[in-house]
Order: structure tokens, then sequence, then C-alpha cells
């Protein structure tokens, strides 16, 4: 079941209150009852995932329920969770090792390349690969967390405006028409501006803190020379680096969903396995989709096996981020179709108001409304979906949107990207990233503790930004 071919199956927004459940949960329990939370991850998200799949059941039979979950499991969650595990895996076997220490300086600097590796790699790839180098630069300091709270709002969303490989909801417009540069020209101003600003306010906040850490020997006591100012191990992983980032783009060029029924087992592999999916699933699947994700499963296997033990071993590497990222994605994937649904469904759909935000009084579109409808749904829901919603809102001509809609499709690319940074669910590698640090010794923000740093910084300066580029 797609949002797009039954967008009238949720007619009340009670079917959002599963959602809004998961939301709860999330940002709740782990600081009011941080053991039973850790404890208890998997039947609190179970728990909702069966809310929501009782009601359907309940309300529309389970033929309903069957295609929910076999649409949210085949085409959206596995994918993606393929997708993260491979990132993660990979990541986690690649060595880099950053030489200097800790500093405001060397923080900056970090912070600033992995800024712009986003747009290259994603801001899953860039991530993943440069959390690790960060934290163990800043292990002897007291205070942390800021670090890694920039570290969200720069490398996991911000540096990934400027490509469709730098963030999902680009993605999604290269694949309905636009041009994969065009971004690159219509952001990089106030990508630019909110870079340089975060990175000028980080390094008065990390010179602020680290004025004030009792012992700051271990940190300057053997520079090292710019010259050389990484090493690297696991060259490997760069490689099934790579292949991930090509696989991936690859079968994002598939020009249409390839049913089974339409494939000749002569012309495609796998046509009678993708025919046995529709058959007993519901679900159409690309042959290219199928492929992605078994080279993506057949990489995480590589990287595991033939990757030296040693290495991860230094990474202090652990399936428990990726597992619990597994856990909470599963039930936000089936949450959220009811709410993705409902904005899908437009003036028909209870949500209707959303889509009227857009517009003035005059009905005429503002591509400030754009920027912030667009950025404060994707705080909450998946950005990249969001983005196609509004996107579609705007009229879905790729070459109209890019010529005399360049204003609009600026303002809804850059709301869906920047503004993914104000929640731990904004995207994907927020909650990637928190798990990591937390599993390296450093104590996060809870989820409203995080949202007070990103109202304070960011919204001040998204408000700017508003005014001077949209």
């Amino acid at each position: 079941m797609t949002a797009s071919d039954h967008p009238l199956i949720f007619q009340s927004l009670y079917w959002a209150l599963p959602f809004c459940g998961v939301l709860l949960s999330i940002a709740l329990l782990p600081m009011c009852a941080p053991h039973f939370w850790h404890a208890h991850t998997a039947k609190v998200v179970l728990f909702w995932s069966v809310v929501i799949l009782t009601s359907l059941g309940i309300g529309h039979g389970m033929d309903a329920v069957r295609e929910l979950f076999f649409h949210v499991l085949l085409v959206e969650y596995l994918p993606f969770i393929l997708l993260l595990t491979a990132l993660y895996t990979v990541a986690g076997g690649i060595r880099l090792r950053w030489h200097f220490p800790g500093t405001p300086v060397g923080n900056t600097a970090l912070l600033a390349m992995g800024t712009a590796l986003a747009s290259i790699i994603g801001t899953t790839g860039a991530a993943m690969l440069w959390i690790r180098p960060l934290l163990s630069a800043n292990v002897h300091r007291e205070k942390q967390a800021h670090t890694v709270i920039f570290f969200i709002f720069l490398v996991a969303n911000i540096g990934g405006a400027l490509t469709p490989l730098g963030d999902p909801p680009l993605f999604l417009g290269f694949l309905r028409g636009v041009s994969f540069f065009w971004t690159t020209v219509h952001l990089w101003q106030p990508t630019l501006f909110i870079s340089a600003v975060l990175l000028a306010l980080f390094y008065a906040l990390d010179r602020y803190y680290f004025s004030r850490e009792p012992v700051r020997s271990t940190a300057v006591a053997h520079p090292t020379p710019w010259s050389r100012p990484f090493t690297l191990q696991g060259r490997f992983n760069l490689g099934l680096l790579l292949i991930i980032l090509g696989v991936v783009l690859w079968s994002g060029l598939e020009p249409a969903a390839l049913s089974a029924q339409n494939i000749s087992p002569d012309k495609r592999i796998g046509a009678d396995f993708l025919a046995w999916i529709q058959t007993h699933t519901g679900v159409v699947l690309a042959a290219r989709s199928l492929w992605r994700d078994a080279i993506l499963a057949f990489v995480i296997v590589i990287s595991w096996r033939y990757t030296p033990k040693i290495l991860r071993r230094d990474n202090a590497f652990s399936w428990l981020p990726i597992k619990e990222v597994m856990q909470l994605f599963a039930a936000i994937f089936l949450t959220m179709a009811p709410v993705l649904a409902m904005l899908q469904a437009g003036e028909a759909g209870p949500l209707a108001w959303v889509g009227n935000l857009v517009n003035d009084a005059q009905g005429v579109s503002q591509p400030i409304r754009y920027f912030w409808v667009t950025g404060l749904m994707s705080s909450f829901l998946d950005n990249a979906p969001t983005y196609l919603i509004f996107f579609n809102v705007a009229g879905g001509d790729a070459s109209r949107l890019m010529q005399e809609g360049a204003a609009l499709l600026a303002a809804i690319s850059a709301g869906a990207v920047f503004m993914g940074a104000n929640t731990y669910l904004g995207n994907a590698p927020n909650l990637m990233v928190r798990a990591i640090a937390e599993h390296h010794g450093v104590r996060m923000p809870s989820f409203f503790a995080y949202m007070v740093w990103s109202v304070g910084l960011l919204f001040p300066l998204f408000a700017l930004t508003a005014w001077l580029f949209f």
C-alpha cells in the first residue's frame, strides 16, 4: 500500500496517534525511564507497530494490513536498513586517524572537512566515516556533546545540500528530472552561509569550553605537522564505499518500476522471483532494486569477513548502535505511513490545511513558506517523502521548477535538507551518530534537550537564511 495508491484509506487524524506515540516514546522514555527504555526498546516499538497494524486490520481488513506491512518492509524499510548497515559496517572497517588532538582549531577543521565530504559521499557515508576520528580526537575532553551536536548539524545534514548524492530528498528530485548540478548552482550560497556561521559559532563555543578544561597538556603536547594530518588503514573498505555509492546511484536510474508481469525471463535475471514477490505480497519491485539490495548485503558480508578484527577493535566497533536504529525505524516507518498518506491525499485528506500553508491569501506560492513548511515537517517525518510531497504540491514538473519555479524548488530542497538537523528523527544519520557517540561514552542530550540546541542555534540562522535567500 502506497500513499499515492491508497491516499483515502486514512480519513481521520486518529491514524496519526501511533506515530505520535513513537515520537513521544523516543523523546520521553530515555529521559524519564532510561533503564526501562534501554532494556525494553524492542518491546516499545513492537507495541506501536502492533497498534497501527491491529487498527488497520479492524478498520479495513487483513488485506490492508498485508499490503501496508509488505510495502513498508520491502520498498522502504529493508532497502533503508541495508544501506545504513552497509555504510556502518564499511565505515567501521576504516581506521581514519586524525593526528591533531581535539583543540578548537583541530575540531573546526574536522567539521569543515566532513561538511564538504557530505555532498560527495552522502550525509550518512560522511557521518559514519568521520564520527570516529572526531570522537578519538576528543577522548581527553570532559565536554564533548557539543562537538557531536554540531557534527550532526553540519556533516549529517547541512553539508549534503549540494548534490543528489548528498541527501535522499535531492536524490528523489534527481530521479524526477532535476539536473545533477542544479542544487550545486542554486544552493551553494545558503549552504556556504549556514556552514560558515555554524563553524564560527562552534569555534567560539569550543574555545570557551577548552579554556575551562582542567588538564589540557594532552591536547597540545605532541603537535603533528599539517603535511600529514591523517593516517588511513582499511583502504579495502574505501573501495567498498565507492561500490555502495555507485550501486545506489545506478539503482535509482531505473526509468520506471518494472512489474514482474512485463519482464520477460530472457531479458531480466530474477523475473520469476519478482513475479513470486508480487503474487505473494502485492508489491511491485524493480529489478535494479533487487540487485541493489543483494549487492549491499554482499558488501556487508565481504567487509565483515575480510576487514582485520584489530581495525574494528581500535574503532570500538559494535553492532549495538545499528541494532537500536533498526528497532526504532521499524516502528517509525510503519506508523509514519498513514501520516504521509494523509499528506499525499492533498485537498481530499484531513491534512489539506498543510498544503495551504505554502500559499498567501491570494493563493500565490511563497518560497519562504515552502522553506519553513517543508523543513519543519522534515524535522519529524522522513525528509525524503516530505520533499516529494511538496515537490508535487509545487507542480511536480522538474523542467518548469528548474526554470520559472527555481525559487520554489530551491526552498523545498533547502528546507528538507537543512532542517533535518532540527531533531534526532530529521535524518537517518542523526540517530546513528548519537548511538555511536553514546557507545563511546559521550553523554548526549535527550530528544528535547537536543531540540533546545537546534531551536536556539539553528532557528535564528534559518530565519536569517530565509530572509536573505528565499
